[in-house]
């Protein structure tokens, strides 16, 4: 998992709860690279998915809202570091449907070495698409995040339906999104 993942859920926590907490959590685990991160480094999703627990535990939070927050906050930091990615798509529906065949194109060339989950995209009418993410990580509920914060963005109301169908150790998701407003 690219590196430029972990430091954003390290910037946001040091945001929410200060850098001496952050540090003792990572301090707390038993992790790799002792905490320390690069934004263009690999790392494995396990430690990630570690830091989101002992977050949780710090704050209270269920794992799944964290990642749900996280995956909120990351689309922000997308939109401002990758703007050319939503300057041309007329509503949310039409960013979501290019993730895969446009974002994750790009993304690739830019990171060969990067393990992308797959978003299958299929518009049921002008108003709603249905969303299948798949991926070996767990990280479903980040997903949700990205999701809702791309409505936000294109300052849209949405209706998001989801239904998970894991297959062993694939996570897989599907998410209908129905603009409302």
């Amino acid at each position: 998992m690219k590196g430029m993942v972990f430091t954003e859920l390290l910037d946001m926590a040091e945001t929410t709860l200060g850098e001496e907490v952050v540090d003792d959590i990572l301090d707390g685990l038993e992790l790799e690279n002792d905490g320390a991160y690069s934004a263009v480094g690999n790392y494995p999703c396990s430690e990630l998915v570690k830091i989101v627990g002992a977050i949780s535990d710090q704050t209270g939070l269920p794992g799944d809202e964290l990642q749900r927050l996280f995956g909120r906050h990351m689309l922000h930091r997308f939109s401002k570091t990758y703007p050319q990615f939503f300057a041309d798509k007329a509503t949310v529906l039409d960013m979501l449907d290019a993730i895969e065949n446009e974002v994750h194109v790009e993304v690739r060339k830019l990171y060969p070495d990067a393990e992308l989950p797959t978003f299958g995209t299929e518009w049921l009418d002008g108003r709603t698409l249905r969303m299948t993410y798949r991926s070996q990580r767990p990280l479903v509920a980040f997903c949700r995040g990205l999701i809702e914060a791309c409505a936000e963005y294109f300052g849209t109301d949405v209706e998001i339906t989801q239904e998970r169908h894991d297959t062993g150790a694939t996570n897989v998701a599907t998410f209908l999104v129905r603009m409302t407003g």
